[in-house]
């Protein structure tokens, strides 16, 4: 069973996609502000304008919510441990048919499994590859119960309030985080969502396996990028990640002021880095259509 994943094309152009993959709990919009960024700095610096995507993973944004019985096996607790590597699959498709055999992929936070994934299963569609605010753990036994939890009470009472918290305020977030800005957009679009695509993307990830290993695995040019004020997924997660990538040239980058969702907070700075890694990819005959 093939999943279905809508792709938004922020821009076309020459050698292989960018493709940004996005976060939870909303949809590829979350790159907006980055996407912009990089459109901006390519075109003021006349450097080469590459492709750059964001599709929208299943039950985000455009993208249908596959049925249970699509999913994969379903574990006894409910969790789709097979669900990963079937979205893992569809980004790879989508590439496919669009003519291109590798892509620069980036990952933020749930958007980080989903491209760590890519590497267990397709390496040899990766030709650079950046992982924002985002870890190779599995789920414990506490938070996978929680998203399972979640994931019901999205479904029972048709509503996203159950993941309204990513807009709650705490004294020792970054300053984007506490802005009105901040909460009045992720709120949007946190209701925007299909209740059912939260929580089918919460049994995904409370099902997916321990994904540690692939980063030795890594062959490609890498970033890793992250806030200093992200309360998961910290330089103290982060930094391991790159140490780990032993097998590549990796460029590590923490930025003050700045929270879970890096590329809406900081835009500029993620597309700087974002940049570099793209520069740093080789260019080929088998790079594109």
């Amino acid at each position: 069973m093939t999943l279905t994943i809508e792709n938004h094309i922020y821009r076309d152009g020459e050698g292989m996609p960018l493709v940004l993959v996005h976060g939870f709990p909303v949809d590829h919009r979350m790159w907006d502000r980055c996407a912009t960024a990089l459109m901006e700095t390519t075109d003021a610096q006349e450097l080469a304008q590459f492709p750059i995507w964001a599709p929208d993973m299943p039950g985000a944004g455009a993208s249908p919510t596959p049925k249970p019985q699509d999913s994969g096996r379903i574990a006894e607790d409910g969790a789709y441990p097979q669900a990963l590597d079937m979205v893992a699959d569809a980004y790879v498709e989508l590439l496919h048919a669009a003519g291109y055999r590798q892509a620069i992929w980036a990952g933020l936070s749930m958007g980080g499994y989903v491209v760590l994934d890519i590497q267990r299963r397709h390496p040899e569609a990766i030709a650079g590859v950046a992982l924002l605010d985002t870890k190779g753990d599995a789920d414990s036994a506490q938070a996978r119960a929680n998203r399972i939890r979640i994931a019901h009470e999205c479904v029972e009472r048709h509503t996203t309030e159950p993941v309204m918290f990513f807009t709650d305020v705490h004294p020792e977030d970054s300053s984007v985080k506490r802005s009105q800005a901040y909460i009045d957009q992720f709120g949007t679009w946190i209701r925007e969502q299909q209740p059912a695509g939260i929580a089918w993307r919460e049994l995904m990830a409370a099902g997916r396996p321990d994904l540690n290993d692939q980063f030795a695995r890594v062959e490609v040019p890498a970033a890793v990028i992250c806030g200093v004020d992200d309360p998961s997924s910290s330089p103290k997660v982060m930094r391991p990640i790159a140490d780990r990538m032993t097998g590549t040239d990796v460029m590590f980058t923490e930025i003050e002021d700045c929270g879970h969702f890096s590329a809406w907070e900081r835009p500029q700075i993620v597309a700087d880095a974002l940049l570099d890694l793209v520069a740093r990819v080789p260019r080929g005959v088998d790079e594109d259509r």
